[in-house]
């Protein structure tokens, strides 16, 4: 067979491998190939190796593609996004420099119900555009697959208007996209002092629809205090799962109050933020399998305390980081900078970050099976940076380091 792309003088190919997530001393093994060489025919890596490609594996058709000694990894996995909404909160940054807290502003109508106004007024057409603009520009910073959130609607028609967004956008612009409904995101003002009632919306009136199109894989909720508490986020979940939706959850990101217990019931796929968790919320994910998504950039827009990293690491729990990109805590498409925060504000190291943006965040979102890595039959999701090496990839900060971009065996950027 030969090859439609070869890429040729890599410097250094780094990537994780295998298709489940790693944890521990694991988390910080790469492959590392020096002079080296992939090969892709049609959306897939036909061969990988170092030194020249063999011929057999070139043909007057072959495109070549000279990396000129640069870095090549696998594409980034940006698996916490909240992709589909209306309007920005720019004007919630003057508070936030007050000292003005975040579940505040929420009790004010700003925070989510703010964003949530704004996407009800939004046409899907509109939606859709915006959201393409946005992939556009994940795109150019090396993100090649991601997960997409609902939970700006927090009504039967919004929440389905996002959800039917990201389908047209998997199906229009070829990204692959994890839909996840979370309309466990805050409680709508036409629930005002009657959260049961709206836990029971979602379970009776939403999730049935949600099933019904197809339209979402996952389903979230927003485990916090003075939101949904470790029992809503039980009823909830258990009854997705009835639907066939695997469990994600928003947990620890300011108190403690029991998610990660409640993850580890329900077997989440993930648990994201996490800020807050305690020695035994980290080993119930280790007993559960969950991948713990860290997202610095949130504690960074917030100035806010950070994950554990460490802690997380060090019980052999695989951390992935996302960007968390939403209007109101992470306004970031960058997932560069989610990594050069996992090294200056976690402590992570350059190869465990690496395979948190590219191995285990493929499988916090179901897909390690496929994308993440850079192995034969992997689908071909790639970036050649404009570095040398990895360390130089997360040491510089504030400017993309994006040289070339392929995506299912085509470049894109």
């Amino acid at each position: 067979m030969t090859a439609d792309i070869v890429i040729t003088n890599i410097g250094q190919l780094l990537t994780a491998q295998g298709d489940k997530a790693v944890g521990g001393a694991r988390q910080n093994e790469l492959l590392t190939l020096n002079d080296a060489y992939i090969a892709v025919y049609d959306e897939r890596i036909i061969a990988v190796g170092e030194g020249r490609a063999p011929e057999e594996l070139m043909d007057e058709y072959t495109a070549e593609i000279d990396a000129k000694g640069r870095l090549v990894t696998a594409g980034l996995v940006d698996c916490h996004t909240h992709l589909t909404f209306g309007g920005w909160r720019e004007d919630e940054l003057k508070k936030k420099l007050l000292g003005v807290g975040y579940m505040d502003i929420l009790k004010e109508g700003g925070g989510i119900l703010s964003t949530v106004r704004s996407t009800r007024q939004m046409g899907e057409q509109e939606m859709f555009e915006r959201a393409e603009g946005f992939l556009s520009e994940m795109l150019a910073h090396g993100t090649t697959s991601l997960e997409a959130k609902s939970g700006y609607g927090l009504d039967l028609d919004t929440e389905l208007k996002q959800l039917r967004v990201h389908r047209m956008l998997k199906e229009q612009t070829g990204i692959d996209i994890a839909s996840t409904y979370l309309g466990a995101h805050a409680v709508p003002t036409s629930f005002l002092n009657n959260k049961e009632g709206y836990v029971s919306y979602i379970c009776e009136v939403v999730l049935p629809e949600v099933a019904k199109e197809g339209l979402a894989e996952f389903c979230d909720v927003f485990c916090e205090q003075g939101v949904f508490d470790a029992a809503d986020a039980r009823r909830i979940l258990a009854e997705a799962k009835k639907f066939g939706l695997k469990a994600k959850l928003h947990s620890d990101e300011i108190h403690d109050i029991g998610g990660t217990a409640v993850a580890e019931e329900v077997g989440a796929v993930s648990a994201d933020h996490l800020t807050a968790t305690t020695e035994e919320g980290i080993m119930r994910l280790k007993h559960s399998g969950t991948v713990a998504t860290l997202l610095p950039c949130t504690s960074f827009y917030l100035n806010k305390s950070y994950a554990d990293a460490r802690a997380f690491i060090a019980a052999e729990v695989p951390v992935a980081l996302g960007s968390d990109f939403n209007p109101g805590s992470s306004p970031n498409l960058n997932l560069q900078l989610a990594m050069n925060l996992g090294c200056l504000r976690l402590k992570m190291t350059p190869y465990e970050v690496l395979t948190a943006v590219t191995l285990n965040a493929a499988a916090a979102i179901n897909m390690a099976d496929r994308i993440g890595t850079i192995e034969v039959d992997k689908q071909a999701d790639l970036v050649i940076w404009d570095v040398m090496n990895l360390n130089e990839l997360v040491y510089r900060y504030g400017t993309n380091r994006v040289d070339t971009v392929i995506k299912k065996g085509k470049v894109v950027v």
